[in-house]
């Protein structure tokens, strides 16, 4: 049972960070192939200058604190939290975004 909230927890909280203030310039670094997600849960930069590196540590730090306080919540790590949110974000991510798999970026 505290599998699937944690699942639960974690597609909120994806949502969460990605939505407010972001959401337009994410969308568009995602879009870009600027950004992608990686399965450690955190973004990370394809390509991109200073406002992309920014805006990805920005949604990083706040994924970080929500990770650990998942991980609080349920009495499990904050690295069982990051690859759980991990998993999810790649497998959320649409066709032709980036993802890091087999330790490089690829399309998926």
């Amino acid at each position: 049972m505290r599998l699937k909230q944690t699942f639960t927890i974690i597609l909120l909280l994806l949502a969460f960070v990605s939505a407010p203030g972001y959401a337009l310039n994410l969308q568009e670094a995602k879009k870009a192939g600027s950004v992608g997600e990686k399965p450690n849960g955190y973004l990370g930069v394809v390509k991109g200058g200073g406002d992309v590196q920014s805006l990805v540590k920005s949604i990083n730090d706040q994924r970080r604190k929500k990770y650990q306080q998942i991980a609080t919540k349920n009495n499990t790590s904050v690295k069982n939290v990051e690859a759980l949110a991990g998993k999810k974000a790649i497998d959320k991510t649409p066709k032709g975004y980036f993802v890091f798999r087999g330790g490089s970026w690829v399309k998926k």
